[in-house]
């Protein structure tokens, strides 16, 4: 099950392909959320990129079976909804107006970020909430207030080539996930041998160091490289380690721990970022779409940073259609029901939200300086 837009279908199809590695070939793809009707500038826009992003989908997905599920104006919630979902929209809506005094812009966060002498700024949230856009926005916009900034991702550094370029003040670099899991598989698997370890030892580690935990380990380890030679500039980091992998890894002790279990040692950078995330010159920023899904998804994982010793205090709201005014009647319909979850989102970080508008066109350069 996918959406038509870009990243959730590439996420689709390494779900299809590893299935197929399997041996599970019996699939078929939903596209959910497909706009139907399209009768004003906006819904055009957007009905235009869901095709384009449909036409340029994975030659794999597209010799699948396919479906789709059209794009409600109602939340997909409760029996008489979901047995509504195939068959008809409900457009009957008591407009509810959204009060914008109460809510931010994305330069009210990024004013006192600069303000609080923040050094080590985090986005994080479920994917395809946009948080490479927003880290990158926030980064420019420290840039544009005369701070050094270094933006890092485990998005592609082609991708941010083209989204920033260096020439904006800012520097940038990219993890590679499965390069750093090779390099710390290999790096404890030679000192295993090294130690003189037996063949039934070493095949018990490399098992081991196939855990998700291991990959989350070494990725974690190059965000600490990164930061530790960085120490006089901001740190913008996109695709932050999981709410999981902080809890993994809140203390030194249980870090030390699960080091010791695969074989291999705690560098001096990671004993010195933990505490430093838990300082007040880091910022968690936690990105979500005005979805049940995503904010509770989001809520968890802020659970999660609260348990590991790290406040998130801000929220962006990415992708509302509440600010763009659209007559068509589903995505009218669609903004008034995201009154709720804006008030509630509000609520929740007391008045600490950031509230963007859905774009059309993918948000790049200085055009990131419009959100």
């Amino acid at each position: 099950v996918t959406r038509p837009e870009n990243t959730p279908l590439q996420e689709a199809n390494r779900a299809s392909c590893e299935l197929r590695e399997l041996g599970i070939q019996n699939q078929l793809l939903i596209v959910n959320g497909m706009l139907m009707q399209h009768d004003d500038v906006l819904s055009s826009e957007l009905y235009r990129k869901q095709q384009a992003a449909l036409a340029d989908m994975p030659a794999e997905l597209k010799n699948l079976t396919q479906y789709a599920v059209p794009l409600r104006a109602y939340p997909i919630t409760g029996i008489a909804n979901i047995r509504a979902m195939l068959t008809e929209d409900r457009f009957e809506q008591q407009q509810t107006e959204i009060d914008r005094t109460k809510l931010h812009r994305l330069h009210d966060l990024v004013d006192t970020l600069d303000a609080e002498n923040k050094k080590v700024i985090f986005t994080m949230g479920k994917g395809g909430v946009g948080k490479t856009t927003i880290a990158a926005a926030i980064a420019l916009g420290l840039a544009k207030r005369g701070r050094k900034v270094h933006l890092t991702t485990t998005d592609p550094a082609a991708h941010l080539k083209f989204v920033l370029s260096e020439q904006d003040g800012i520097t940038m670099s990219h993890i590679d996930e499965a390069a750093e899991l090779k390099k710390y598989q290999e790096e404890v698997l030679s000192k295993a041998r090294q130690n003189g370890l037996s063949g039934e030892d070493i095949a018990y580690i490399e098992e081991d160091l196939r855990s998700p935990c291991t990959q989350e380990i070494a990725v974690f380890r190059a965000f600490a490289e990164i930061v530790e030679k960085a120490d006089d500039e901001i740190i913008v980091i996109d695709t932050a380690p999981t709410g999981h992998t902080l809890l993994l890894l809140e203390s030194t002790e249980s870090y030390d721990r699960e080091i010791r279990r695969t074989k291999g040692e705690t560098p001096e950078s990671v004993k010195r970022l933990l505490p430093r995330l838990k300082g007040k010159e880091t910022e968690v920023i936690i990105v979500t779409l005005l979805e049940a899904t995503p904010v509770y998804e989001a809520m968890r994982l802020e659970d999660d940073l609260k348990r590991a010793g790290l406040s998130a205090n801000w929220w962006v709201i990415n992708q509302s259609f509440a600010l763009t005014g659209s007559s068509n009647r589903t995505l009218a319909v669609k903004a008034n029901h995201e009154a709720e979850w804006i008030r509630k989102v509000n609520r929740h970080t007391h008045g600490k939200t950031v509230l963007l508008p859905w774009h059309p066109e993918e948000v790049k350069g200085d055009h990131l300086l419009s959100l």
